[in-house]
């Protein structure tokens, strides 16, 4: 990971920041409920780039008007899964689609393996490259 030195995972916004604090993490909710998303949680062992279908807990709070329940949601998705990536999303319906307008890591595993990168050579002298998730040597459940 020559562009990340700390070995992070990096996906969504704040990535490079240091972790957000709860309050920080409600300042931002607030912003996004000013704007009138809907907020979700979700969750994951498998941070793969392309793994874009996290777990979600708990249904999409379309309805909430206060960062305190998505905090709170936060908090017992952290309890039931700790050694999780714990990610909120923030949809915004004002065109008529639910698309994404925020996401950010709200929780992640204290033990990053990290992603490797397998080269292979094919016929031509073609060479293909996959990005490897080092948390899949392990089964689910016993990754972090």
């Amino acid at each position: 990971m020559m562009t990340n030195p700390t070995g992070r995972v990096t996906q969504g916004q704040f990535s490079f920041l240091p972790d957000l604090t709860d309050a920080e993490i409600a300042a931002q909710v607030e912003y996004g409920l000013g704007k009138g998303y809907a907020w979700s949680v979700e969750y994951t062992d498998d941070p793969h780039p392309r793994n874009t279908y996290w777990e979600m807990f708990g249904m999409p709070m379309f309805d909430l008007k206060d960062a305190a329940g998505v905090v709170q949601e936060v908090k017992a998705c952290r309890k039931t899964f700790p050694g999780h990536y714990i990610r909120l999303m923030a949809f915004d319906s004002t065109r008529g689609v639910e698309s994404i307008a925020m996401s950010f890591l709200v929780n992640r595993p204290k033990d990053e393996p990290g992603f490797g990168l397998v080269r292979q050579e094919v016929e031509g002298r073609t060479i293909r490259y996959t990005v490897h998730s080092y948390s899949t040597d392990k089964p689910e459940a016993q990754r972090y």
